[in-house]
């Protein structure tokens, strides 16, 4: 762990916290209501102060309860507790002059906000309705309404459902758009407390509060895991909880400790990883994870921000790349000299095995049980196809820039980098990728 910002001596709460799309601005937002903005390495470069909805009531009637960029990362909005969510352009640079281009005012305190999809930007209300902020005809419209406090909300992983936790117990799911997937809206689970702690992850709902238990829900809300520490007299009450990008973790944090959950593929069920214990961290009241998924970021009780490395491994490929592993079905193809990086990701959420990159150090090829991998570092196109298993027994040919050719077991496959289904298949004894 690395401090990103210092702690204080006494209560100064770190509201909330935010990373960008694109991975290269990290904003705090402090107990004076001051957003810090950080770049990828945790240098602090720039800052503004948010603003009360009414400047007669003065720079403290007011708490910043939550904060998100805007999905192209050139905006952060910001949702307080005087009624009113607010959206600032924070442009392209570092210093660049900070301006408010919408503002929302509601009927009671924002509680907490999400901005899932381009214009969008999603909010719960102390009065229990949820909502949504359209930032390109600047209204506001009730979503779904309970009678409930908003105590949490978090987004799926492509940002097209949401999911809303309330004082009541009650965690309520919406979807703008359910993929096919036919899964159902409205409540969804009664919780036996405020689910505090609230992560969408691709397999399951995670869930946490002051019962200091961990309940894993299914599609439906069947419980499917309960992780029960009621009885360790060290553990304290779950305050928050984020669910890595590609929804194959998730982090629970309390007091002094980060918990961590990581999806088993085989299992199809939640391990526990090792906790983090920090000595004098106090409460961690806000997480937010890198969206490559390499680092997660934890905000706490006293103001301080500590930054943790979250890959499983990582390796030296030809003294060219270094490959991380941040979860069993994502890797990070970093080029070493160019800086340039590609995330190469199972859709289906399977483990992928060994990375190579082949081709003149172009190509990305990697297996999974069921599917292969494969990417063009230089346009960014990446393939999965459905594959299964020969030993690795695969002759690749790279002569062609859009196409890859695969010769196994007297077969050729053609797979077009960027495109998930197979171009072609021939069966042929004789391999030359010249007469292709």
């Amino acid at each position: 762990a690395e401090a990103v910002c210092a702690p204080q001596d006494g209560t100064a709460r770190v509201t909330c916290m935010a990373w960008s799309a694109s991975s290269a601005r990290f904003a705090v937002c402090t107990a004076d209501r001051v957003v810090l903005l950080y770049d990828e390495q945790g240098e602090r470069r720039d800052k503004f102060s948010t603003k009360p909805a009414d400047a007669k009531y003065g720079r403290k009637s007011y708490v910043v309860k939550g904060m998100a960029f805007s999905p192209d990362s050139t905006k952060i909005a910001i949702g307080q507790t005087d009624n009113i969510v607010y959206v600032y352009r924070i442009g392209e640079e570092w210093g660049d002059k900070k301006v408010i281009c919408n503002k929302f005012i509601q009927t009671s305190s924002v509680t907490c906000l999400s901005w899932p999809a381009e214009n969008i930007i999603v909010f719960g209300l102390a009065e229990g309705k949820v909502r949504l902020a359209n930032t390109k005809n600047n209204k506001s419209s009730t979503i779904y309404g309970t009678d409930s406090y908003v105590v949490s909300l978090t987004s799926n992983v492509s940002g097209k459902g949401i999911l809303s936790g309330h004082a009541d117990g009650t965690i309520v799911r919406f979807f703008f758009d359910d993929e096919g997937s036919g899964e159902s809206q409205g409540k969804l689970v009664m919780h036996p407390c405020p689910p505090y702690a609230l992560a969408w992850a691709s397999n399951s709902i995670v869930a946490a509060g002051c019962d200091k238990k961990i309940v894993a829900y299914g599609k439906e809300g069947n419980v499917i895991q309960t992780f029960d520490y009621s009885r360790d007299l060290s553990e304290k009450e779950f305050t928050t909880a984020a669910a890595s990008p590609g929804g194959q973790s998730v982090v629970i944090g309390s007091y002094d400790r980060l918990r961590v959950l990581n999806w088993s593929p085989r299992r199809s069920a939640w391990e526990e990883g090792k906790p983090k214990e920090i000595a004098h961290l106090y409460t961690i009241t806000a997480l937010a994870w890198k969206r490559d998924g390499s680092r997660i970021c934890a905000g706490t009780l006293c103001g301080g921000v500590e930054q943790f490395d979250c890959c499983l491994r990582r390796s030296i490929y030809k003294n060219k790349f270094e490959i991380t592993y941040v979860g069993p079905s994502q890797v990070i193809v970093k080029n070493l000299s160019t800086g340039t990086r590609v995330v190469l990701k199972s859709q289906y959420g399977y483990e992928i095995d060994e990375v190579k990159i082949l081709g003149k150090d172009r190509y990305l090829v990697a297996h999974t049980s069921d599917t292969l991998l494969l990417g063009d570092i230089s346009s960014n196109k990446l393939s999965e196809v459905a594959w299964q298993g020969s030993g690795g027994n695969e002759k690749f040919f790279f002569d062609n820039e859009n196409v890859c050719m695969i010769f196994n077991a007297g077969e050729l496959t053609l797979v077009e980098y960027g495109s998930n289904d197979i171009l072609g298949s021939v069966r042929t004894e004789f391999m030359n990728p010249h007469l292709v």
